[in-house]
């Protein structure tokens, strides 16, 4: 049982003796209990914590605008799962706050469809491959064969290393430096916070050199009931060779498939259409939104062109991936505490820093164009 005032914390309001214990809980209930693909994010720095009164479940989120957006689901034995949500969306309620489980997948989705109304969003699929299949993909695919080669023959080679090695690693902490500053957007979080170099623990780091240089890594979290992994992040720098994201997938594939592993997902493909779901009855304003960021979206994130690797790699399957609020309707203020934790609680600076750099994108390009002097 935990006490009552170590309930909530975020690491820099809590003693070190304290945040460590909580997070060694916290990670020991991922570990048992794990299976939502972002599971184990919620150790990641940056998110608060809620425990079950019985201290069997843990729930991570980050709370904006009077709304508590959780990181994936909450982490519990299966059958525990319909009375877990409801003790966490009571303890809410209780102070005044609403839900939004980003990032749920099927077993909350079944959870919510089974028992109370909520709204749901369909965010995008996640591709899913069976670690042992892999390298039979590889060779029944020439043009996935020609990129994993392309960096092979540049140069590139892939090490797995170990935490200590990996973990603050300057090497590692430059590459992912120049990787941020390379992309449209100001660094984002929660979920996809881009600093976990310093929370490695049970993480696994594959580093690409060439030349005795880094120039990418990936950091692969587990998924701990489905014996599987999430490719947590694909870090490299801009001068990498064409091919190395690609060969440090398929390092990492063919070790996780010597390991007897089950399951591997590269995580959320955003607005992907690729899992076959119907579409939720919206709300019109929230049907013109989604369709305006799958069109004009993509100077900021270039959705299309992720889905479209991820679909290159030749996945399984897709999984569907949802945000479902524990009110029947979605509202602008769910969006708004969305984009909040996403920014760190700066959502206008996050637009405007967006902005400033696609402008900055599209005068080099015009710069670039052929006949400009």
């Amino acid at each position: 049982m935990i006490e009552g005032e170590k309930l909530y914390f975020e690491g820099y309001e809590t003693r070190v003796p304290e945040r460590n214990a909580l997070l060694e809980t916290t990670r020991r209930l991922v570990l048992t209990y794990g299976w939502n693909t972002t599971s184990y994010q919620i150790l990641n720095p940056g998110i608060r914590r809620w425990f079950s009164a019985a201290g069997d479940a843990v729930v991570g989120y980050r709370s904006a605008a009077g709304v508590r957006v959780v990181a994936g689901a909450p982490v519990c034995a299966p059958a525990r799962l319909p009375e877990i949500v409801e003790e966490f969306e009571i303890d809410a309620r209780r102070r005044r706050e609403r839900v939004c489980y980003f990032a749920a997948e099927s077993r909350l989705e079944s959870v919510y469809k089974n028992t109370s109304p909520a709204a749901k969003i369909l965010l995008g699929a996640q591709p899913v491959w069976q670690p042992r299949n892999w390298a039979g993909i590889v060779a029944g695919h020439k043009s996935l064969r020609a990129q994993i080669n392309r960096a092979r023959n540049k140069g590139v080679a892939v090490a797995e290393w170990p935490r200590e090695k990996a973990s603050e690693n300057p090497l590692l902490e430059d590459c992912l430096q120049k990787w941020l500053a390379a992309k449209g957007l100001p660094p984002l979080h929660f979920l996809v916070e881009p600093e976990t170099l310093a929370r490695l623990y049970d993480r696994r780091v594959f580093v690409a050199e060439r030349a005795g240089a880094v120039v990418g890594f990936v950091v692969l979290s587990p998924v701990a009931t489905r014996n599987g992994w999430l490719f947590e992040q694909f870090v490299h720098t801009p001068s990498a060779p064409n091919g190395t994201v690609e060969l440090m997938i398929d390092a990492a594939m063919r070790e996780l498939a010597a390991a007897g592993c089950d399951y591997a997902t590269l995580g959320l493909s955003p607005l992907s259409v690729r899992a076959g779901i119907e579409p939720f009855d919206n709300p019109f304003w929230l049907d013109l939104l989604l369709a305006w960021l799958r069109k004009h979206a993509q100077r900021f994130y270039n959705f299309d062109g992720l889905d479209a690797f991820k679909a290159k790699l030749q996945p399984e399957c897709w999984e569907p991936v949802f945000a479902i609020c524990s009110r029947p309707r979605v509202s602008l203020r769910f969006l708004y505490a969305i984009t909040s934790v996403f920014s760190g609680n700066r959502p206008v600076r996050m637009v405007l820093g967006g902005l400033w750099r696609a402008v900055l994108t599209e005068l080099e390009w015009l710069r670039q164009r052929p006949g400009k002097k």
